[in-house]
């Protein structure tokens, strides 16, 4: 969805066709977090380095599999100007850049596909890469995935789905107005709230509270003392459980794909765009819960 709306924007045509097989395994163990920062990477380079009126495609299938493990594979392919075959080969080296004179104008990567590929395979996937400058590029991820229980969701309501009646949030902005009409349409939904104003607050409060305290938190970005990406950060690192596992869910004005991999990469769950679309932050809040 971020990827599509992101794509929508710059003009891109997104496709994404999935075999039938897949959907006979709806339930997997995996990490939600880690494979969405990783295929993050992928498709920000994939939109930011296409061309006018470019394209992304993905096909996902299944491969045999052996020892009840469940392999998935992503083909996606971009129309965008390719990587030369020296780069291709150091692409994954930590902030290798290639330069714009005579060679190619892929560049500026830094981290992002070295911290896919590390992800990858600590998954026990793997990434392999193919490209043609001026053609475009084929990234191929596999990763097996072991098969959960399916949960029977199909008695719920949706309005049961994406109830946060007795949620517990801890709501970060430091816009007055913003801050207040957030926590009110938030408490209407019978929410629980408690608001502070800045990532510092943020920090200190989740720290001092002890675990269970809160059920998710909704950071934004651009706040004085410590923005909100320093604030993820922080918690993350905090020695509790629930610090690497709580929800954060950023809200920002910037909803370009470079600001969404950003707050991905530096331990956000989802990013949700101002002007706040109420149905779209309850939803995405039920969601993770």
């Amino acid at each position: 969805m971020l990827i599509d709306m992101q794509a929508q924007k710059n003009g891109i045509d997104f496709t994404v066709h999935i075999a039938p097989e897949i959907y006979k395994h709806p339930f997997v163990y995996g990490s939600p977090l880690h494979l969405r920062r990783a295929m993050m990477n992928i498709y920000s380079n994939c939109i930011k380095y296409n061309r006018e009126n470019g394209a992304i495609h993905t096909e996902v299938d299944a491969l045999p599999s052996h020892d009840h493990k469940l392999v998935f594979r992503w083909t996606i392919s971009d129309t965008g100007i390719g990587i030369s075959r020296e780069y291709l080969e150091k692409i994954f080296e930590p902030f290798t850049q290639e330069n714009v004179d005579a060679r190619s104008v892929y560049h500026g990567t830094g981290l992002g596909m070295s911290i896919a590929k590390a992800l990858f395979e600590q998954m026990g996937g793997s990434i392999e890469i193919t490209s043609t400058p001026g053609i475009g590029s084929t990234f191929v991820i596999t990763l097996p995935f072991e098969e959960a229980e399916e949960r029977d969701i199909s008695s719920e309501t949706e309005s049961e789905r994406n109830s946060i009646q007795g949620i517990k949030i801890l709501l970060a902005e430091d816009n007055e107005i913003n801050r207040e009409v957030a926590q009110v349409l938030l408490e209407e939904e019978g929410a629980v709230v408690t608001a502070v104003s800045n990532g510092r607050e943020a920090v200190k409060l989740f720290s001092r509270h002890p675990e269970g305290t809160f059920d998710v938190i909704l950071m934004d970005i651009m706040m004085p003392l410590m923005n909100g990406y320093e604030a993820t950060r922080q918690i993350r690192k905090l020695d509790r459980t629930d610090a690497s596992s709580i929800p954060i869910i950023a809200l920002t004005a910037n909803a370009f794909a470079e600001d969404v991999r950003h707050a991905l990469d530096c331990g956000m769950n989802a990013h949700l765009a101002k002007p706040l679309d109420v149905e779209k932050m309850i939803h995405t809040i039920a969601l993770y819960l």
